[in-house]
């Protein structure tokens, strides 16, 4: 049988060849950038240091009792355990949270944090 173009030995079609690719070695910069970007692991990363940025300003007395729900629209959102906590999150400590969060994760931008009713 001949080898057609497109085509392996099993008549499976194959993807066109990109003749516009460099040949020859790859900077490993941008080979650990794309491995990065197609496992997801910058977004786990962006997600760790998120969670132990928002301990800190939290403290321990609060953080055990919430947990992130995760940056949407530059929207911080948080579940919180408890009615009472999230009303004294929500009306006497946002501000202050929210500005020590902008000062640690500097290049993240979060304009405000929606606290929320939460049960786990």
């Amino acid at each position: 049988m001949p080898l057609l173009a497109g085509v392996d030995t099993r008549g499976i079609r194959l993807p066109p060849k990109n003749t516009s690719e460099k040949k020859g070695p790859e900077l490993i910069g941008e080979v650990v950038s794309r491995l990065f970007a197609a496992r997801g692991w910058g977004r786990q990363q962006d997600r760790i240091r998120l969670e132990q940025a928002w301990e800190q300003v939290v403290g321990p007395q609060h953080a055990p009792h919430t947990r992130l729900g995760g940056l949407k629209r530059k929207i911080l959102e948080v579940d919180v355990k408890g009615a009472v906590l999230l009303q004294e999150l929500t009306q006497f400590h946002k501000k202050r949270i929210l500005e020590q969060l902008r000062k640690i994760l500097t290049g993240v931008p979060i304009t405000d944090i929606r606290f929320r009713a939460g049960t786990w």
